[in-house]
């Protein structure tokens, strides 16, 4: 049943680089759509660190300012574009970061696209997108539970299957760190392959979400700084076949500490960047340690159809996990002071009325 079309949308924008003081909202016309564009009615939307560098002017790719934020939706298609195939009014769909990265690797010329950066984003009520910018969404998700695929469900993805010969397969032990959305994807999909997962963490409370998800081994790094030998005493004294670091400074020379030779470190962050940078290790320790270190951003509209199709077939073990605190589309810098608080568990969202 398709839906009317409203006159107006609810839309935030980034009108400097202070954070949330540069967050602007109000109410705007509904922007007009192209013939290769999707007028969406987004119902859920989903926060990742990347909003708040944009938002900092920090964000190292192209930005713009007056760009409305937000990477991560999921909604109802309300009309189509005359030249647009791949969809229809009443679809649900959820967006891409960027709109432009179908297949294959990623190029400078990519970096023009990113949604919520360059492209107007996800954190208003109702948006145009390109059509090659957008999923159907998995069967069986809420419209908030869909919209944290775009960013950390196709970056956990990527980061496990997206290296040719050596994806996770059943046996790998896999190394995650924290309770962060892309983390916590990583921890699902690694089970669903038979994968074994060594899970670091904070807190208690913390750990009892990471056993619900079936992590084998868990490691409270505030009670053991050197978690990167633990963790390789774990598997035996081998190391870890994966590991998945959204960290970076912080965490890199225990990352590499625990790796097996001729393993694959993904390196896909830096949310522990702010402080007093660690020491990290250099391009040399990939050869002393023989392992395969791999920077990705989140991934390409392929994985993103391949990680929706098995979500869907999976529903029960796969289904993203939401923090219980979700905010209003209103309420978006209390949702960025939230997240930068680092309290959440799996992703902070936002649903849109």
């Amino acid at each position: 049943m398709t839906q009317s079309i409203p006159k107006t949308t609810k839309q935030w924008n980034v009108t400097g680089e202070d954070g949330t003081d540069s967050l602007k909202f109000t109410e705007q016309a509904v922007p007009e759509f192209g013939d290769s564009q999707v007028l969406v009615k987004i119902h859920g939307a989903s926060l990742n660190y990347r909003d708040i560098v944009v938002s900092e002017g920090k964000f190292p790719w192209d930005s713009r300012l007056g760009v409305v934020p937000g990477s991560d939706g999921a909604g109802v298609v309300l009309a189509v574009g005359k030249h647009v195939t791949r969809f229809q009014p009443g679809d649900k769909v959820v967006t891409m970061l960027n709109p432009a990265l179908i297949a294959g690797t990623f190029t400078s010329q990519l970096t023009r696209f990113g949604l919520g950066a360059a492209l107007d984003g996800t954190f208003r009520s109702v948006g145009t997108f390109d059509e090659q910018g957008l999923v159907l969404m998995p069967e069986g998700l809420t419209f908030t539970e869909a919209a944290t695929l775009s960013c950390a469900g196709v970056t956990a993805w990527n980061a496990l299957f997206g290296l040719p010969g050596k994806r996770v397969s059943a046996g790998d032990w896999v190394l995650t760190q924290g309770t962060g959305g892309v983390s916590v994807f990583a921890v699902q999909f690694a089970k669903a392959v038979g994968a074994r997962v060594i899970a670091t963490t904070s807190s208690r409370e913390k750990a009892k979400l990471l056993e619900r998800l079936g992590a084998d081994r868990i490691i409270n790094y505030n009670e053991t700084p050197e978690w990167g030998s633990k963790a390789k005493e774990l598997t035996g004294g081998v190391g870890v076949d994966y590991v998945v670091d959204v960290a970076g400074p912080a965490t890199m020379a225990q990352s590499v500490a625990s790796i097996k030779l001729d393993g694959v470190l993904v390196v896909m962050g830096a949310v522990g960047a702010s402080g007093e940078t660690k020491e990290m290790p250099d391009l040399l320790s990939c050869w002393m340690n023989q392992f395969t270190a791999r920077g990705i951003w989140a991934g390409t509209r392929l994985q993103m159809e391949d990680m929706c199709r098995a979500i869907e077939g999976n529903i029960d073990k796969l289904r993203p996990v939401v923090d219980p605190k979700v905010f209003k589309l209103e309420q978006l810098k209390e949702a960025y002071d939230y997240l930068l608080s680092g309290k959440h568990q799996g992703k902070v969202c936002i649903e849109i009325a």
